[in-house]
């Protein structure tokens, strides 16, 4: 009887268990009916499948500015066969085992991304990769993931391996502008895919893991690595000996010079690609069909690069350096060093960036100084002091402080004595008056009294996120920030106090016109308007009458304020200046560190060095513009004061200056 009970209930665990299989199928076969009805057809023949449309960037204007894409495919017989093992051992080397999807390789990426907290390790065999190119959403989701192995087997099922290989190695991107292994061997070596060498196979077959990290042209140290990384995967599988890829690593590599001219050419562009390769990914941006719209305003990016180049010219012939014709020195024979130099311009009311110049020339150096270089901006950066002092000691532009040596203890270091570039001290001066002539001593004071952290938080309040030390000498701009930074940070105090975040991008579609991502302009109220107008107006005083008027030597009458700034032993000169709709910082000194000086040995200042520039640019990118006066917010009052004393001026008055005051 109790054999009979337990026969039962195993009976009836057994049914339930076939009940349960049956719904898990059935749900099973809903969810792969979801995912299948979506699934892209698989174009006949597969070598169509290379057939995407190129990526397309365009101008704030409309104007289509570069396109990239294009491929120029090769049968399996025509490609090295050095090259055909370097990217099977490092993309996929059991590619002529399985059926689509690497079970193994998939096995362990899983238990590395579960168990390996931080780490995600992929598994997408080459064919997974090749139907990547049949989708056209770029968001990774488990869904997708589905989908393309889906995809893979069918393209397993239809066709041979040898085609699906052919299909990949005419498709990746290899970056320099080339597409497939006939484009990429003939941009960056000079020869056909089949003339490569088990060197400059192994080389290549390392770039399309990231091309921009890779680039041979840009990174030759990080190319040579992962070219190691290559050969080494072919040593494990027994695709090579270990001498054969000793020896070809240590093979010398001559590139093509004439993949040179595949390179944007502008430093603006690289940026933008950059920042796309990191949200899309390389596949995606050479091959995906993106239709990308910048901020850039060609003709202004024209005038800059223009007034950069002439400004650099005026400055190496100030300081005695031959022309640049002649490019070596005779003495050493190399070439002599030149300052470099650096512009961005923005948008006050929105933060797009309108033009960047990273260097004087792009061909010789691509290192864009405009967005990555960190210098010293020296009294650049008192506007944030200053700003800090009217809100956290309750001063404004008329307050009296005496120019003095200044000497303030810091514990556990020397002692910190400022000095003015002038070594003189002028006694009792207003605010508006030290700020105007850039008094270090001055801003010594205000900064011993606020601290360097109420400083630095001024400065991230107004747009420079770059690492700020926490020392005194802070307010005197010792720290390094980039042109980029110093723009959107003034454009903050032209706005009234209202920050815009700094972008390069409008929108992006994919090939059928969805917006991927687009820019939605939104304000951020930072700072004061009342105390912001007041260091605006200082700023205004600079332009006009201070150490900025070449400003207004040079030709540029319209409403506009700024900040020089100089920094020790002159390593760097900065002018960054704004009007009401536009923010433009100029950045000149040797990479190196080299001071400036003319050929008297006399240092050379911002307003020596980098003024002209801005004022050149300026003059371009406002001709035809109405004169449009900054905004003055309520509570503001404007009195005439005795620039020595503070009070109120009279008609005997002899130093009397104008200063915004709150009523």
């Amino acid at each position: 009887m109790r054999l009979l009970t337990i026969l039962r209930r195993l009976s009836i665990l057994f049914y339930a268990g076939l009940g349960l299989a049956a719904l898990a199928a059935a749900a099973g076969g809903v969810l792969l009916f979801v995912f299948i009805k979506d699934l892209p057809r698989i174009p006949e023949p597969l070598s169509r499948i290379i057939d995407t449309p190129a990526t397309e960037i365009f101008a704030a204007t409309g104007e289509r500015i570069m396109v990239l894409g294009g491929r120029e495919a090769v049968p399996l017989s025509r490609v090295s066969p050095y090259f055909i093992q370097a990217i099977l051992a490092t993309e996929d080397h059991r590619f002529w085992e399985h059926h689509g999807v690497d079970k193994l390789r998939t096995l362990k990426a899983l238990w590395v991304t579960l168990f390996k907290p931080g780490t995600v390790q992929g598994a997408s065999t080459i064919t997974q990769q090749l139907a990547k190119n049949l989708f056209f959403s770029f968001k990774r989701s488990y869904k997708r993931k589905l989908q393309e192995l889906l995809v893979s087997l069918q393209i397993e099922a239809r066709y041979s391996k040898a085609e699906i290989l052919q299909a990949y190695v005419n498709q990746i991107p290899f970056g320099v502008g080339a597409h497939g292994i006939e484009n990429a061997a003939r941009r960056i070596f000079g020869k056909t895919a089949f003339e490569l060498t088990l060197a400059e196979a192994s080389l290549l077959a390392g770039l399309p893991k990231s091309p921009t990290r890779y680039n041979p042209y840009h990174h030759p140290d990080r190319a040579r690595q992962r070219q190691k990384v290559v050969l080494n995967r072919m040593v494990a599988v027994n695709a090579v000996t270990s001498a054969a890829a000793a020896a070809a690593f240590d093979q010398p590599l001559h590139f093509n010079p004439r993949a040179e001219a595949a390179r944007t050419g502008s430093y603006f562009l690289d940026a933008v690609i950059q920042r796309l390769e990191r949200r899309y990914g390389p596949d995606v941006v050479y091959h995906g069909g993106l239709q990308v719209t910048t901020t850039l305003v060609p003709q202004w990016q024209a005038w800059a690069a223009a007034a950069l180049k002439n400004g650099l010219e005026r400055l190496d012939a100030l300081m005695g350096l031959p022309p640049e014709t002649e490019k070596m020195d005779q003495d050493k024979g190399q070439r002599a060093p030149r300052p470099q130099g650096a512009l961005v311009s923005i948008d006050v009311n929105t933060g797009a960036v309108k033009a960047v110049i990273g260097g004087r020339n792009y061909a010789e150096s691509e290192f864009n100084r405009a967005l990555h270089n960190h210098r010293q901006p020296g009294s650049g950066f008192k506007p944030f002091l200053y700003y800090t002092a009217f809100e956290k000691l309750d001063l404004n532009p008329a307050s009296l402080l005496v120019d003095r040596p200044v000497v303030v203890p810091v514990p556990g270091a020397p002692d910190w004595q400022p000095r003015n570039f002038s070594r003189k001290h002028a006694g009792p001066v207003i605010l508006k008056h030290a700020f105007v002539e850039s008094v270090n001593t001055i801003a010594a004071q205000l900064v011993k009294e606020t601290g360097p952290a109420a400083v630095i938080d001024t400065a991230k309040r107004c747009g420079i996120n770059s690492p700020l030390q926490p020392v005194y000498s802070v307010a005197l701009g010792t720290s390094g920030v980039s042109p980029l930074e110093m723009a959107s940070s003034f454009a903050t105090f032209a706005g009234g106090g209202v920050f815009h975040k700094p972008f390069l991008i409008w929108r992006v579609e994919d090939p059928y016109g969805h917006v991927l991502e687009e820019t939605i302009v939104r304000g951020e109220k930072r700072l004061d308007p009342a105390r912001t107008y007041q260091v605006l107006d200082m700023m205004q005083a600079v332009v006009d009458t201070g150490t900025g008027s070449v400003i207004r030597q040079r030709g540029f009458n319209l409403p506009a304020a700024g900040k020089t700034g100089t920094t020790d032993l002159y390593h760097d000169a900065w002018f960054t200046g704004v009007t009401p709709t536009i923010a433009t910082a100029v950045w000149v000194g040797f990479d190196k560190g080299q001071s400036l000086r003319d050929r008297h040995g006399v240092g050379i200042s911002g307003g020596r060095g980098a003024a002209p520039i801005w004022a050149d640019f300026m003059i371009n990118a406002t001709a035809g513009e109405p004169v449009r006066k900054f905004s003055i917010p309520p509570g503001i009052g404007f009195q005439y004061v005795d620039s020595r004393t503070g009070q109120n001026a009279t008609v005997f008055t002899r130093d009397r200056v104008r200063v915004a005051l709150a009523r």
